[in-house]
């Protein structure tokens, strides 16, 4: 997962606006591969004259012999023309407007109508995401996209597969290649170095030479987007389940200090000091994806964005206010839970927009581990320390930090232990998973009035 050496070879760039038509014989995709309402979706566009593409990440995973997350689709139909073609639909988005169309069981697909190659992201002034709200062609379409490997097409009619950048030569390669000049791609969208690494973590691939050195080159400028964007782009991360892998492509190109800016002294001072760090993130990391692949084997719901980014925020506590070496009780205990809290609220808190009930969660983990780690004797936890209503939910964090500095296995944890859900009130709506079903009311079945004057 190393930049290639030497693989930035011009005589297979792409020239702007070639198409390169790949015939079924010689492509691995079929329409029999495509989800279903997917298929419906496209065969209803094509009926009503429209032209519809299965793109992005869709077909790079079909491609590839995976089973796609998403199977999202392009056409040149307006959104005004879908929401009459889809009646079970909604439009969604700011900078550009999506249509999503909803199925049974919560299922939804997203179309988008082809996008046109702003000027901005051509020859314009250095804006970083400059508005684009006018639609395209299919090649405009393909050349804005953020990486070669999510800019093709797939037709269902011809099963052929559409090609403007040599995005099926990087796929069969295992190449990451942002789409056009690198550096003015990150300049108007700095999100693109994020989405570089996490493809090359999650799918294995090299990232090819330039545009591996525009991101070292310019990791700092992250630092010019939404906090609530790189806060979703990092939650991304660490539940891809391919954290470790990501862990190290941040740190050698410098994405994770323009995220952590704590993290740059930490693991840039004494060597040793800063070896033992980057190993025991690493084990953070690993021990991150053995949970989310647990909760996928389990079928059982993920552990909520608190544990996770508590998990990764131990070092730096450590390091900084010496949490775990260091016993306290009582009142030093709780001016520490003040002081870290004020510290987290004053950096990441910002940089990454958490609510005020995660900052929370966290602090409270955090506080709650050191005194786990500073009571264990013989596997047996202080009477007090047990009778807390935090304390499973504690306990299940120390587990967790135990496996990723010493390698312990977390498997029966969480096949015994409940997930450490949050409060109704705290639910972060980035995750769907954890909205509460709906309740019913409660009707008792022997009492003679019932419950409120409600009989059953």
């Amino acid at each position: 997962m190393r930049p290639l050496s030497k693989i930035d070879e011009s005589s297979d760039a792409a020239l702007p606006g070639l198409e390169r038509i790949i015939s079924p014989e010689n492509h691995p995709i079929t329409a029999e591969m495509i989800d279903r309402d997917a298929l419906y979706i496209l065969r209803k566009l094509r009926d009503a004259g429209f032209a519809g593409y299965l793109v992005g990440g869709g077909v790079r995973d079909l491609y590839l012999g995976k089973t796609p997350k998403d199977f999202d689709i392009s056409t040149d139909a307006r959104p005004g023309q879908l929401r009459k073609l889809f009646p079970n639909s909604n439009t969604i988005g700011r900078r550009f407007r999506l249509v999503q169309i909803f199925f049974r069981g919560g299922k939804t697909i997203e179309i988008s109508t082809l996008r046109s190659l702003s000027e901005h992201d051509l020859d314009g002034p250095e804006a970083v995401l400059a508005p684009n709200n006018t639609f395209g062609t299919l090649s405009e379409d393909a050349r804005r996209r953020d990486l070669t490997i999510n800019s093709l097409f797939f037709e269902i009619e011809t099963s052929t597969i559409i090609d403007y950048v040599n995005g099926s030569q990087d796929l069969d390669r295992g190449i990451i290649r942002i789409v056009g000049e690198p550096v003015k791609r990150i300049s108007h969208d700095p999100v693109r170095m994020l989405r570089a690494i996490r493809h090359a973590a999650r799918i294995n691939f090299t990232i090819e030479e330039h545009t591996w050195k525009a991101l070292c080159s310019n990791s700092d400028k992250l630092s010019l987007c939404p906090p609530s964007r790189l806060r979703d782009e990092f939650l991304k991360d660490l539940y891809s389940g391919a954290a470790a892998p990501w862990f190290e492509l941040a740190v050698d190109s410098g994405l994770l200090f323009a995220l952590f800016p704590f993290y740059r002294k930490t693991l840039a001072g004494n060597p040793a000091a800063a070896a033992h760090t980057r190993t025991l993130l690493s084990g953070i990391c690993q021990t991150i994806d053995r949970i989310n692949s647990l909760s996928l084997e389990l079928k059982i719901h993920r552990q909520p964005d608190f544990v996770l980014l508590g998990l990764f925020l131990i070092p730096w506590v450590e390091t900084r206010f010496q949490l775990i070496s260091q016993f306290r009780k009582g009142a030093p205990l709780y001016q520490l839970a003040k002081q870290i809290r004020e510290e987290i609220d004053q950096t990441i808190g910002i940089q990454l927009n958490l609510r005020r009930s995660l900052r929370q969660e966290m602090v409270s983990l955090l506080i709650n581990l050191s005194q786990l780690i500073h009571n264990k004797q013989l596997n047996s936890w202080p009477k007090w320390l047990k009778r807390k209503s935090y304390f499973k939910r504690s306990l299940l964090f120390y587990h967790f930090y135990m496996a990723a500095d010493t390698g312990a296995s977390i498997d029966h944890l969480l096949i015994a232990e409940p997930v450490m859900q949050p409060a109704a009130e705290e639910i972060k709506t980035f995750d769907r998973e954890f909205i509460p079903p709906k309740s019913r009311p409660a009707f008792a079945q022997k009492s003679k009035g019932g419950i409120f004057g409600f009989k059953k």
